[in-house]
C-alpha cells in the first residue's frame, strides 16, 4: 500500500473520509464549494495550496495527516514489444508497395508512404525504421503506422545531396527496402535553433524571436473556430504559439473535442490503438502555422484532464511518446515541451520526465527544441537535454525582473512562457491589466529574455483566447508588436541586457550602438543617458504604450539630458553613429 501525500489528487483525498476532514480543514473555501471539483480534483494538493495560499504551518499540518491515509498501490501494464513474427516466412523481404518522392528539399518534410499489412495490430506488432545517409553521415529515423494498411517515414533533411536510404522493420515486407531521394537546395529557413548561448535562429542562419501566444486546445475547436483562430494569427505578431496535443479540461473548458487520440473499449481508452485521423488532424494545424512563419511549441503532457490521458501508466506514456515524436519531427515548425506545470502531473516523478526526455531525444532526428514548463517548482534546466529555459512566474508580482539572474544561473535562453495573462477573471493568473503584460514584455525583453502572451478577457460562450482561440480583444498585441520592431531595428536583430551603473530600470540592446532604456512604472521629467566618447548619436523618444516613437532634432554626445513627458511607461532609444 501507498500513502497520501502533497502529490495526491484532490478528487482521490475526497473519496476517504479522513481526507475530506483534513482538507475541509486545510481548504474549506476549495471544499465548501463543489464546483471546484471539477476544474481542479484532478490537480495535486500540494498545488492547490499553492493556489489557495494556505499557510506552511497549515500545509505542514495537512501533509502528516494525509500521510497516514492509505491508497491502493498503482498497477503498471508492462510495455508490448514489437513482434518479430508478425509476418511469416512466406513473405518476401521488401515486398510492400513503396512510394518514395521524386525529390525534396533542404529544411523541408521528405516523406516516405508504404502499403504493408493491417492485420493484428500494426501500432505495436510493427516496429519500422529508416537509415539516411550522405558523405558519411547517417540518420535514423523512425516509421509510423498511419491507419488502413499505410506506414510513413518522414525525413527532414538539412543538407541537399542524393541521400540513400534503407529500411528495417519486424515485418518482412516493410524489411530491406533501400533507395535514393534527391535533396535540393531550397528556401525554407528549417528548424529553430539555440544561437549565441541566449537567442535562437533558424537552422540557416537567420536570426528568429519568439514571440509568443497560448492557444492551449485551440485544435480541439470546431473548424470554423480554427479558422478564425488562424485568421486571427496572420494578422497578428506572434511567431511561437504554445498548445496542447492532449484535449484540455478545466474552468471555461467544457466541450469535448470531435477527435480523440487513441480508440475508445468501452469507457476505456484502448492506448494500443492510436486514432490517426487525430494526429493527421493536428500535423495539419501546425502545418498551418507553418505557412505563417509560427513555431508550435506542442506540449505534450498536462495536468487539466478529465479524460485520463493524464495518467496513463509508464507504457502507455512512452508508447504515445514515440508515435507523436515521429509523426511530427520531420515538420521544421516544431518545438517540445514535455508538460505544461510538470509539477501539477501527480503521477509522473523527477525519473518519469528524465526517461521521457530520453524518448524524445532518441526520436526526434531533427532535434528540435526542447523544454519543461512549471507550476510553482522550476525544472532543473541545467538537464543537458533542455536547450532553453521556459518557465512560468513564480511570484505573483515579480517575473520578468528574474531573467537576468536565471540567464546567468542556467547559460541557456529564457522564455518566461506565462509571464501572466492580460484578461478580466477572478484568478490572479487571468485579469492582468493590458499595460501590466506590455510592461512585464519589455522588462524581459530588455534584460535579454523572451515571453509570451496570452489572452483571458471573459467571453459568455466561454471562447477565450488562451485555450480556444477565435479572435483578440485586447490591448497589449499591437503593443507588442510595436516592441519587437523596435528590436528588430537593432544590429543584431536582438537585445543583450546592458548593466547601467546605478541604474535600476532595465536597458537592452547592442552596447555603444543600439540602446533601448524602459523606465516602466516611473514618470521621469528627464534622463541623463550615455554616448560613447568621441561619437554622436540619435535620440528618440518613445511612448510605448501610445506605441510613438519622437526622434529629437540633431545627434547628442557626452551625457545628454533627454526631457519627457512625465508619466509611466516611456523608453529612450540611443542610435549611436558610426565613427568617421
Amino acid at each position: 500500500m501507498a500513502f497520501m501525500g502533497e502529490h495526491t489528487k484532490a478528487r482521490l483525498i475526497l473519496d476517504y473520509e479522513d481526507g475530506r476532514a483534513a482538507l475541509s480543514e486545510a481548504l474549506p473555501e476549495f471544499t465548501s464549494h463543489p464546483e471546484n471539483f471539477g476544474s481542479a480534483g484532478d490537480l495535486p494538493i500540494g498545488a492547490l495550496a499553492t493556489v489557495f495560499r494556505v499557510k506552511e504551518a497549515a500545509q505542514e499540518k495537512l501533509w502528516v495527516k494525509l500521510s497516514t491515509i492509505e491508497v491502493p498501490d498503482r498497477v503498471e501494464v508492462p510495455p508490448i514489444a514489437p513482434d518479430p513474427g508478425y509476418e511469416g516466412p512466406g513473405v518476401a523481404l521488401a515486398s510492400a508497395r513503396i512510394s518514395v518522392p521524386a525529390a525534396g528539399r533542404v529544411n523541408e518534410t521528405v516523406e516516405i508512404a508504404f502499403e504493408g499489412p493491417s492485420h493484428g495490430n500494426p501500432f505495436t506488432d510493427v516496429e519500422l525504421h529508416a537509415y539516411f545517409s550522405l558523405d558519411g553521415v547517417e540518420i535514423r529515423v523512425g516509421g509510423f503506422y498511419d491507419g488502413n494498411g499505410r506506414y510513413l517515414v518522414r525525413f527532414l533533411p538539412e543538407r541537399p545531396g542524393q541521400w540513400q536510404f534503407r529500411t528495417e522493420s519486424t515485418a518482412r515486407s516493410l524489411n530491406g527496402h533501400a533507395g535514393t531521394v534527391r535533396v535540393e537546395p531550397g528556401p525554407a529557413r528549417g528548424a529553430v535553433r539555440v544561437a549565441e548561448s541566449f537567442h535562437f535562429a533558424y537552422t540557416d542562419g537567420e536570426v528568429y524571436r519568439p514571440v509568443g501566444t497560448t492557444l492551449y486546445a485551440w485544435t480541439h475547436q470546431s473548424p470554423e473556430l480554427e479558422k478564425k483562430t488562424l485568421e486571427t494569427l496572420a494578422t497578428s505578431p506572434f511567431t511561437k504559439v504554445r498548445m496542447c496535443v492532449f484535449p484540455k479540461g478545466y474552468i471555461f473548458n467544457d466541450n469535448d473535442p470531435g477527435l480523440y487520440p487513441f480508440e475508445r473499449d468501452d469507457e476505456t481508452w484502448d492506448t494500443t490503438h492510436f486514432n490517426p485521423r487525430f494526429f493527421q488532424h493536428l500535423e495539419d494545424r501546425i502545418r498551418d502555422l507553418g505557412a505563417l512563419g509560427i513555431e508550435a511549441d506542442v506540449i505534450l503532457f498536462h495536468p487539466y484532464d478529465r479524460w485520463g490521458f493524464q495518467d496513463l501508466g509508464a507504457a502507455a506514456d512512452d508508447r504515445y511518446l514515440r508515435y507523436v515524436v515521429r509523426r511530427l519531427a520531420a515538420i521544421p515548425n516544431v518545438w517540445w515541451s514535455l508538460a505544461n506545470e510538470y509539477d501539477f502531473l501527480t503521477a509522473k516523478t523527477s525519473r518519469d520526465w528524465e526517461r521521457f526526455a530520453k524518448i524524445v531525444t532518441e526520436e526526434d532526428h531533427a532535434n528540435h527544441l526542447l523544454s519543461i514548463h512549471n507550476g510553482t517548482r522550476v525544472y532543473d534546466f541545467s538537464a543537458q537535454w533542455a536547450t532553453h529555459c521556459s518557465l512560468q512566474k513564480v511570484d505573483y508580482y515579480k517575473s520578468a525582473e528574474l531573467v537576468e539572474d536565471l540567464r546567468e544561473k542556467w547559460g541557456k535562453p529564457v522564455i518566461m512562457d506565462e509571464i501572466g495573462y492580460e484578461g478580466d477573471l477572478e484568478y490572479e493568473w487571468g485579469n492582468l491589466s493590458a499595460q501590466e503584460v506590455v510592461r512585464r514584455v519589455w522588462e524581459t525583453n530588455l534584460r535579454g529574455g523572451y515571453y509570451t502572451h496570452g489572452e483571458t478577457y471573459y467571453h459568455p460562450e466561454d471562447v477565450l483566447w488562451w485555450a480556444k482561440g477565435g479572435e483578440l480583444v485586447g490591448q497589449s498585441a499591437d503593443r507588442i508588436a510595436f516592441l519587437d520592431k523596435l528590436v528588430a531595428e537593432s544590429p543584431t536583430g536582438r537585445l543583450e541586457p546592458l548593466s547601467l551603473a546605478g541604474v535600476p530600470t532595465p536597458a537592452g540592446g547592442v552596447a555603444g550602438e543600439y540602446e533601448l532604456h524602459y523606465y516602466g512604472y516611473s514618470q521621469c521629467r528627464y534622463v541623463t543617458v550615455s554616448v560613447p566618447e568621441g561619437r554622436d548619436a540619435v535620440i528618440d523618444i518613445i511612448d510605448t504604450w501610445a506605441m510613438t516613437t519622437d526622434t529629437l532634432p540633431g545627434t547628442y554626445s557626452g551625457r545628454p539630458r533627454v526631457e519627457l513627458p512625465a508619466r509611466p511607461f516611456m523608453a529612450v532609444r540611443v542610435r549611436v553613429n558610426k565613427a568617421p
